[in-house]
């Protein structure tokens, strides 16, 4: 039923509304807000640990030193692209000036990514939450809105409430890793339990995997058996991500 609500809904959508490249303008293609020329420009990103998410020169599937030697409490990483342009382009337009569409888009491209790995599919999504103060300044949570289309394509349940954040952290752009480690110390809250064995973080952007990291030690420590994060783009070490 959810499949053919969505199935009708797209249809609806096309007919009204066109879909139009929002980087270029030019027509969309395949029922995306992206022409073909522009998708076949995004950084995809296809070498890294799947553990974390680092950029490794080899391919997919292996785990890195790094978390051989300190393993992180989540499980796995499933990164769809490298943090540069264009990607950073639609991440920090949603971000700072509430274009939703570039939210919609991400996450359709997202969900069509996280499709072809069914056996990777989570109960649960649970968005990196916005301290209440960030929250009030920004209007909106711009990873919730991500979760969105995919609940919307997927149909996993999106859950913003089990978690909470309780600490205004500094931003985490310009930290090393030590210091996002030591600033998001803390930060969060379990509301209620969390009966899902499997469940899914979501995150526009992963850097050092701080943030998720004290989220999935949280959500482990609480019983749940495996924790996987899902993030829009994957930045090194040395660019500005979360």
């Amino acid at each position: 039923m959810h499949e053919i609500v969505n199935g009708w809904r797209r249809i609806i959508q096309a007919w009204l509304y066109p879909p139009t490249c929002v980087l270029c303008g030019d027509p969309g293609s395949e029922d995306r807000d992206l022409c073909s020329p522009c998708s076949a420009a995004l950084p995809v990103r296809r070498r890294g640990c799947s553990r974390c998410g680092a950029n490794l020169s080899v391919e997919r599937d292996v785990v890195c030193g790094r978390c051989q030697q300190h393993p992180p409490f989540f499980d796995a990483t499933f990164a769809l692209f490298d943090y540069e342009e264009p990607v950073r382009h639609l991440i920090r337009g949603l971000k700072f000036h509430r274009r939703y569409a570039y939210g919609r888009l991400l996450g359709g491209l997202l969900a069509e990514h996280m499709a072809s790995h069914p056996e990777h599919r989570p109960e649960l999504i649970i968005p990196v939450p916005l301290h209440p103060v960030r929250y009030r300044e920004r209007g909106f949570n711009q990873t919730a809105e991500i979760a969105r289309e995919l609940w919307r394509q997927l149909g996993i349940p999106v859950d913003a409430e089990t978690v909470c954040r309780v600490r205004s952290t500094t931003a985490q752009a310009g930290l090393s890793a030590d210091e996002r480690r030591t600033n998001i110390r803390h930060a969060f809250r379990l509301v209620r339990p969390c009966p899902q064995r499997h469940v899914a973080l979501l995150d526009d952007v992963v850097t050092t995997g701080a943030t998720v990291n004290e989220l999935a030690k949280l959500l482990k420590n609480s019983g749940v058996e495996r924790v996987d994060v899902w993030c829009c783009a994957r930045a090194d070490r040395s660019s500005p991500g979360g």
